[in-house]
């Protein structure tokens, strides 16, 4: 009769909403301009590990960037120093189509759109990362992203889209891969011919799959402009029936988020629909299972950048997080981490259960695009759904 107090009051401890913050990359540290695109995983030991694309001008997403992490080992509360993690061997050819767009220039490399995912098959950590979104590489970590395999090159994955579709420019992610309950792991990648604006448009969406760690293949087409305006940014869940669910980034007037199904995450995918619950501001989301819900994170505004062109793209500000018990059929009311300029996000949840994503956070100069900081902020279902 005793114990009963105490498991009581254990539960209600352990049911108490928690969210804290901290700051990991600053604007103008490290030799670099700003921080963006960031990624974030936790390993089954239980170590944080956040990744993103350290530029060095403000060039946008081309001109001379790396990939950078930064680890926890204590629920992400501290942060061991900042390494940059990506590099290979050899000249890097700068892409044809930011060159001609006055985008690139020879000698700056650009290293873009990490992809961290867990393998727990295997017991290792795996990342794919692009060099100037024309060839792609994959490495894997045995130790918690301590060190990591020499890159691989799997470009040929991609030409394996060049009978449907005449890529110029390719992305992974960007965000973390997956790993399905069979083993399969999945990584949503865009295209574009780059012919259009910043050379990434117009695009399709797709994924690439690898059922054994090495190597690696393509799936089919999801959506492809015209059908959606410029459908990129992809992220992806499993189901509880198996299922994968793809949501999808587009610069459609609708101002949703896309939604598509497969049941083997590689083919057979629904034509995408959007999700009116879901906000699409023209910007990177994330979406990741925790336990039997659903969270799902990007900016939720609707606040035009520009009054006089309502339907382009809305400020990037007041990330939010949603909550789905129904698999991604209804979703709670939006819970602000960030009500200020926010922008690009990622999701991770920890073997206790506490969610993780990194953010990114504040403006320099009133410019949304141009970042002040990464911030990994934590916290739990219950602070998620306000209860």
């Amino acid at each position: 009769m005793r114990i009963a107090p105490l498991i009581l009051a254990a539960a209600s401890a352990a049911a108490a909403p928690v969210f804290e913050q901290t700051d990991i990359f600053r604007a103008g540290e490290g030799g670099y301009a700003h921080y963006r695109v960031p990624a974030i995983v936790v390993s089954p030991k239980g170590t944080v590990i956040a990744l993103t694309e350290a530029r060095k001008s403000e060039r946008g997403d081309w001109g001379p960037q790396d990939i950078l992490t930064r680890r926890s080992r204590d629920g992400g509360r501290t942060w061991d120093a900042p390494r940059p993690i990506a590099r290979v061997k050899g000249p890097v050819a700068p892409n044809p189509v930011a060159l001609a767009q006055n985008l690139d220039r020879p000698g700056d490399t650009t290293y873009n759109n990490i992809v961290p995912i867990v393998d727990r098959r295997r017991g290792v950590l795996r990342f794919l990362f692009c060099v100037e979104y024309a060839r792609c590489f994959a490495m894997e970590s045995k130790d918690d992203a301590g060190t990591f395999s020499e890159p691989a090159e799997i470009t040929p994955v991609f030409e394996q889209f060049r009978k449907d579709y005449a890529w110029k420019v390719i992305a992974t992610g960007p965000g973390h891969g997956i790993q399905l309950r069979n083993g399969r792991l999945l990584v949503p990648v865009w295209l574009s011919d780059g012919t259009g604006g910043h050379a990434h448009r117009p695009s399709m969406v797709s994924v690439i799959y690898s059922d054994d760690g090495v190597t690696w293949k393509r799936g089919g087409i999801v959506t492809r402009d015209p059908e959606f305006r410029n459908p990129s940014e992809t992220v992806a869940v499993e189901l509880a029936d198996g299922r994968v669910m793809l949501n999808i980034r587009s610069e459609a007037d609708e101002h949703r988020r896309l939604v598509s199904y497969s049941r083997d995450g590689v083919s057979g995918w629904t034509k995408p629909a959007f999700d009116p619950a879901l906000i699409e501001p023209i910007c990177m989301g994330s979406i990741v299972r925790a336990g039997k819900a659903i969270v799902f994170v990007n900016p939720n505004s609707t606040e035009p950048r520009d009054p006089r062109r309502p339907l382009h793209n809305f400020k990037r500000q007041n990330v939010s997080v949603r909550v789905s018990r129904d698999e991604g059929r209804t979703w709670s009311a939006p819970r602000t981490i960030e009500p200020g300029v926010s922008g690009y996000s990622d999701l991770a949840v920890g073997p206790d259960g506490t969610i993780y994503c990194v953010y990114e956070r504040g403006g320099v100069s009133g410019i949304d695009t141009y970042v002040s900081r990464l911030t990994v902020a934590r916290f739990n279902l219950e602070w998620a759904e306000g209860r």
